[in-house]
């Protein structure tokens, strides 16, 4: 198929290579402009951009640019991986496009399905391919697949949903849009995924210890020490409490809890705040 191809972080990356290596003809990529990094405002592509650029395949970071190709037969469909911008519905019209999402919708519609999976408990998410329209994800499903989660943290379990959802993509896509089928409404309650704050990754020592772990599988939980941050990346539960097993203290790499208390040295009692 002729395609175009919208997305941004690396997670969208494995699909794009698979389309190709499928033997689709990716006409463009639409990822975010350029972002500077560090203090000498030097400016990086996006993961899907450079991917894109070693495929050899044209970059804009304007969806409308996809307009006029629909109109010229350049494109006949839009295939769009964690493109992180809303689609305007003149786009749509021009252009039909699938979405492939890692959650079972219509649970966890939005920006952060893989997260407020575990922080929900959820024992099971998944990957659907749908159909894309104005709303937020609320397009028919063309497929799905389920993925347990058991206690995988967000990274292992966004690594295992994109594999599956490579699959499923290009295995809906290998007979046209005609192989894609007719999409299959959404049915069931509806959850938004609303992205995580800061202040939600703050651990409240009082809440119960399995809350506390879901929290931390997220990678980015922390908590204070003497009013200085430290990041909670590992922990399990032992005997009803949570104990820390990875940490990364304010500007310093991450290192075993035990080489952290250790160097420390908390008084009896003390404990983060």
């Amino acid at each position: 198929m002729k395609l175009a191809y919208l997305g941004t972080p690396e997670m969208a990356v494995p699909p794009l290579d698979a389309l190709v290596a499928a033997g689709h003809d990716l006409r463009v990529v639409v990822t975010r402009a350029d972002a500077r990094r560090g203090r000498g405002g030097r400016t990086a592509p996006s993961p899907v951009k450079a991917a894109a650029e070693h495929h050899g395949i044209a970059v804009t970071h304007d969806v409308d640019d996809l307009v006029p190709l629909a109109e010229r037969g350049e494109v006949e469909l839009g295939v769009v991986v964690a493109y992180g911008r809303i689609i305007r519905p003149h786009v749509l019209a021009a252009l039909p496009m699938v979405n492939l999402h890692f959650s079972l919708l219509p649970r966890w519609r939005g920006a952060a399905p893989v997260e407020r999976a575990i922080l929900a408990g959820d024992e099971v998410t998944g990957v659907c391919l749908m159909e894309v329209e104005e709303g937020l994800d609320t397009g028919g499903v063309y497929g799905r697949v389920d993925v347990p989660i058991g206690r995988t943290d967000a990274d292992g379990l966004r690594a295992m949903l994109v594999d599956v959802g490579v699959d499923l993509l290009v295995d809906r896509l290998a007979n046209g849009r005609a192989g894609l089928g007719e999409p299959v409404p959404q049915r069931g309650a509806v959850t938004h995924a609303a992205k995580v704050t800061a202040d939600e990754l703050r651990i409240d020592w009082a809440r119960p210890a399995v809350e506390i772990e879901r929290l931390v599988r997220l990678g980015e939980a922390w908590t204070t020490f003497r009013g200085r941050r430290l990041k909670v990346l590992a922990a399990e539960i032992l005997d009803g409490r949570l104990v820390p097993t990875v940490v990364r203290p304010e500007g310093k790499p991450a290192m075993d809890y035990e080489a952290w208390r250790n160097g420390a040295r908390p008084a009896p009692g003390e404990w983060f705040e």
